[in-house]
């Protein structure tokens, strides 16, 4: 499976990002592959009976239509490295059944894709991947009970996959809230919620494979990994724990086939509960900022450091007049913790800054010529990053 993120495909090649499209898929896209789950009741005699009946009726299913671009339909199901630039040049017309790109009469391809969403106000607001609707010209929601109806896209935050739709069908929709993903140890048991290849909501199970997973998808990663079986049409779907909350955002599969090998990842809710926030206030998401570069603490760091391994994060250079140079952080600090919380590596530092808002208070627990220190940083707003 192709994934939806070049940088993506470049290093991971067969890590198959969740993608819109459903049973009808968007093939310009590619076959797409679904998200993981997260923690879920204990397995009891009954199975999970209960809880799927408790927060099935929020979990929905979503269709999208959007306007095809020629050069992704061309691009696809040809083999890599296949001349088709040249062909259409030599020949000046498309492969066989292809359409010939602004053919007279002739319309651009509509492409129809499938994902999953779940509801978390009452009013209609529904939680699913960035990659499900961005860009989607239509966008069709199916509840539980059959109803269909039009969906509007709030925002996206490409930089985590989350997107926020409405919808307006009253104000006593069934519900489902977000629970603590910091709280999923690795072997719980979780339950996953989604519509694979447009069948339907179809309940699977599974637990914690690890936590804390970096599939180099974008500058936050902190997946969860789970075995719980997900297919193409699952992306956006809900991971359940045992209470029925919601700590995953099912996203992505590693597979070298395209379909559901047990290696699935989600979006942990402690990363989706702020960005849905955020988008629910005016679409957009506001990340906090420092204003410094960072390398790891290599072993001959952490040695000179006293440290028994490697730990916290190197400054390495502090931009003039950034929130970083106002507290007074320098060259050769090494970050240890923000707000208590230990800081592993670069990406820990980054992803707990920018899930903060711009002008909050943070407190850093740094090392500076040996010595512990504490200062505060009133965070900057995150300049707009390439995506």
């Amino acid at each position: 499976m192709q994934t939806a993120r070049h940088s993506l495909r470049t290093r991971l090649p067969a890590l198959a990002l969740g993608a819109l499209i459903g049973a009808t898929g968007l093939t310009a896209i590619g076959p797409f592959l679904a998200p993981p789950a997260i923690a879920a009741p204990a397995m009891h005699q009954g199975g999970y009976i209960d809880l799927v009946a408790k927060v099935a009726p929020a979990v929905v299913y979503i269709e999208v239509t959007k306007k095809a671009d020629p050069s992704e339909l061309y691009g696809q199901n040809m083999p890599q490295g296949f001349p088709l630039d040249q062909f259409m040049r030599q020949f000046g017309m498309p492969m066989p059944g292809m359409p010939m790109p602004g053919a007279p009469g002739g319309n651009t391809p509509e492409m129809h894709g499938v994902g999953t969403g779940f509801i978390v106000t009452a009013d209609g607001q529904i939680v699913t991947n960035a990659h499900v609707v961005d860009g989607a010209d239509t966008v069709t929601v199916t509840l539980a009970d059959g109803r269909k109806i039009d969906g509007k896209v709030l925002g996206v935050d490409t930089a985590t996959d989350i997107a926020l739709v409405k919808i307006n069908e009253g104000n006593d929709l069934p519900t489902v809230a977000f629970g603590d993903s910091t709280q999923l140890k690795v072997g719980q048991d979780v339950v996953a919620i989604g519509n694979p290849f447009g069948l339907g909501n179809s309940v699977t199970a599974g637990i914690v494979s690890a936590l804390g997973r970096d599939i180099n998808s974008g500058p936050f990663d902190n997946y969860i990994q789970t075995d719980a079986a997900i297919n193409k049409g699952n992306s956006g779907g809900p991971l359940f724990n045992a209470n029925g909350e919601v700590v995953g955002i099912n996203t992505a599969i590693f597979s070298p086939t395209g379909g559901s090998v047990g290696i699935g990842f989600a979006v942990p809710s402690e990363t989706a509960s702020k960005v849905v926030a955020d988008l629910a206030g005016d679409g957009t998401v506001e990340r906090g900022w420092l204003g410094v570069q960072i390398q790891p603490v290599s072993d001959d760091i952490a040695a000179a450091l006293g440290f028994d391994k490697a730990e916290g994060v190197l400054i390495t250079n502090v931009t003039a007049d950034t929130p970083a140079a106002k507290a007074g952080l320098a060259r050769g600090d090494v970050v240890l913790s923000v707000d208590g919380t230990q800081v592993k590596g670069p990406r820990d530092l980054t992803r707990m800054i920018a899930t903060e808002a711009p002008g909050r208070e943070v407190k850093l627990g740094l090392l500076r010529a040996g010595k512990p220190v504490d200062t505060t940083v009133t965070l900057g707003m995150r300049p707009e990053q390439p995506a």
